[in-house]
């Protein structure tokens, strides 16, 4: 496989497993988030809150935007992404920028997403999350 071809591959990779934490399902259970929070995730949200991996685990399943009650029914508001794109700075590591809508409100995104080596699935090392002035 070509270099760009990796690289690509690796974006789509994270990209979908950062969508896949914005599904209910996933944000209801402990497991299913889990295996995509790197042990070591750390995340300044749009409060300013800082969330360590644990924290963040306790905290998931009632968090607003995922759409749910805590039961991952889904039928509550969810995150509205728009403008995902990604670059690799390094084997191993991607980082995704984005915005979001919930409930009125903007939020520029930025995460980053790293692969050990030895593992095939990709895991979010770190997550931020700051407002968009309105008029912006």
């Amino acid at each position: 496989m070509s270099p760009t071809s990796q690289e690509n591959t690796d974006v789509s990779a994270a990209i979908e497993a950062e969508l896949q934490l914005m599904d209910p399902a996933v944000r209801a259970s402990r497991s299913l988030a889990a295996r995509l929070l790197d042990p070591e995730f750390v995340e300044v949200g749009a409060s300013g809150r800082r969330w360590t991996y644990e924290e963040m685990l306790a905290a998931l399943p009632e968090l607003d935007g995922g759409g749910g009650s805590g039961e991952g029914d889904g039928d509550g508001p969810r995150f509205e992404p728009a403008g995902m794109a990604g670059v690799v700075l390094a084997p191993g590591v991607v980082h995704l920028t984005y915005e979001t809508v919930f409930d009125g409100r903007r939020a520029r995104r930025s995460s980053l997403w790293r692969r050990q080596d030895g593992e095939t699935s990709w895991r979010m090392y770190y997550h931020q999350a700051t407002p968009v002035p309105s008029g912006d």
